[in-house]
């Protein structure tokens, strides 16, 4: 008897030691915070080149450049279907665009003031104690009051009499 309670103790620690080394939820789904994943950390860099004299390379500097990839901002502009030559601005054909879409005046701050409020949001649904001891996941949970609701959107603009042609098929029942 004391035999077989032991082994199911050790079993259950076991279980709860692989447990605890879990992967856990992945970043983007963690509202506990950090860094998230870097988006241009994967670009493969360019080969390393051996330079013919070792004593005639320039002495490394802080921002400077880098032989193997000289200019990598023009090069993510680039990537993104960009012109680094275009510089700042706002491009003539979008200057319509940009007019509508600050009639109303423009936050210069509008990246930190949406990131303090959603840390604050994140803290205030941070789940309940056991979800936070255990690391489990509530993204779906905390942003639930703040997500569309897809098809009655859909149905709501159809029955505007607005075409959605990117939309799924109309379903059974629907105007």
């Amino acid at each position: 008897m004391r035999a077989a309670k032991g082994k199911a103790i050790i079993a259950v620690a076991a279980m709860l030691t692989l447990v605890a080394c879990g992967g856990g939820t992945p970043q983007l789904m963690n509202l506990r915070g950090g860094e998230g994943p870097d988006e241009f950390g994967i670009v493969p860099p360019k080969p390393l080149e051996m330079p013919e004299n070792l004593a005639e390379l320039p002495e490394p500097a802080l921002g400077g450049s880098n032989r193997t990839d000289p200019q990598p901002l023009d090069e993510a502009v680039v990537a993104l279907g960009g012109r680094p030559s275009a510089g700042g601005g706002i491009p003539a054909g979008d200057g319509a665009l940009y007019s509508h879409a600050a009639r109303f005046g423009v936050d210069s701050g509008i990246r930190s003031t949406l990131a303090s409020e959603d840390l604050q949001w994140r803290r205030d649904n941070n789940g309940r104690i056991l979800e936070r001891l255990l690391n489990v996941n509530v993204y779906y949970r905390a942003y639930r009051s703040q997500r569309l609701e897809q098809q009655a959107e859909v149905s709501r603009w159809r029955k505007l009499g607005v075409k959605t042609p990117s939309a799924p098929p109309r379903q059974d029942g629907e105007q």
